[in-house]
């Protein structure tokens, strides 16, 4: 039995999800004629209250296609320095759109409506790139999970709107925020002008994020879509494993999110830990005492079938999903509190 928490993304398709996928109508999306992505684009448009959504192959290209409808060459967006459009996608920023980021020091990953203000370059000073968007991420990835507060998100509102800047979520695992805050997709909706959702993590889909907004700005993502190869033929054998997960998936993530902080109690009484981050959902992030070796702590455990990632510095991270049973879930407290039992290091 191996016991994969290197990530979210590591499930396999469930058995009613199978079915779903085989028992799909499909058609050529390029031409917009897939019954089964029109069906997940209106279900997810109407969700958030927006004119449109459209689907993509990953998330990172649904976030690229977002910044370039925001921007133009030579402007910047505001982020975290956390943030996965600067740290994990490739430098599709500058590559794709010609932009730069202004980084914010944040806190785990989020940052004030104070913090945009004093991050917004002034817009008659040609010296400096024009500020034109600001881009949160939630639930935080390298924040280890953490969840927005709201009311922050409607403050920072206020600020695009006075000066008049896009307001773009990155939504990769938007579901468990949604879940474990019980918020509701309107009032993101309300909130946003772009948001991208992914299918493909918490909620356990093969592939798949889709992009949603108002058709102002949507107009042109078939296009920047196209341009970076994202036009799919038949695609609704994938877009029909989003609305299966949708109907049987999504309420089930407060399972991953108990087992996550269960993770993290363990943890928080191993001698060999120094630290276990705060746990808000899937994901737990600790960091190991000085004297022992982060890849001697990886090997063992390595040994024992079970997978996690290495983050550097002696931090490590384990993500909770779907696949992940509780079989599983005993068998990793059984292992890890050896490591008290016995002097491993």
């Amino acid at each position: 039995m191996i016991i994969d928490l290197r990530s979210d993304t590591v499930t396999k398709p469930t058995k009613g999800m199978l079915d779903a996928m085989m028992n799909a109508q499909v058609g050529d999306d390029v031409y917009k004629e897939d019954p089964s992505v029109n069906a997940l684009e209106e279900r997810l448009a109407k969700m958030f209250g927006k004119d449109q959504a459209l689907f993509f192959p990953t998330g990172s290209m649904a976030n690229q296609t977002a910044l370039k409808l925001h921007t133009n060459p030579g402007e910047q967006v505001i982020c975290d320095k956390y943030a996965h459009i600067y740290n994990y996608e490739g430098g599709g920023a500058s590559f794709n759109s010609g932009i730069s980021c202004k980084l914010i020091d944040g806190h785990r990953g989020m940052f004030t409506a104070n913090q945009v203000v004093e991050s917004i370059n002034p817009p008659d000073f040609y010296h400096s790139p024009l500020t034109t968007l600001v881009e949160i991420e939630n639930t935080t990835n390298k924040g280890g999970g953490a969840c927005w507060d709201f009311e922050e998100l409607k403050r920072i509102k206020a600020v695009c709107d006075k000066h008049n800047l896009g307001y773009h979520l990155d939504g990769a695992r938007f579901w468990n925020a949604l879940v474990a805050n019980k918020e509701t997709t309107e009032d993101y909706g309300m909130l946003f002008d772009t948001i991208s959702v992914c299918l493909s993590k918490g909620l356990g889909c093969p592939i798949g994020s889709v992009l949603i907004g108002n058709n102002d700005i949507m107009k042109g993502a078939m296009r920047v879509r196209k341009i970076l190869g994202g036009g799919m033929r038949q695609v609704g054998y994938l877009a029909s494993a989003g609305l299966y997960a949708l109907d049987h998936h999504l309420e089930r993530l407060t399972e991953d999110h108990k087992k996550a902080k269960e993770i993290g109690e363990v943890l928080g009484n191993l001698s060999i830990i120094k630290k276990v981050e705060p746990i808000e959902t899937n994901i737990v992030i600790f960091e190991l005492e000085p004297h022992v070796d982060e890849s001697e702590f990886l090997k063992q455990l390595s040994n024992k079938n079970i997978q996690i990632i290495g983050m550097g510095s002696n931090k490590l991270r384990m993500v909770t999903h779907l696949d992940y049973t509780d079989v599983m879930h005993d068998r990793l407290f059984e292992i890890l509190n050896k490591f008290n039992r016995r002097k491993m290091f």
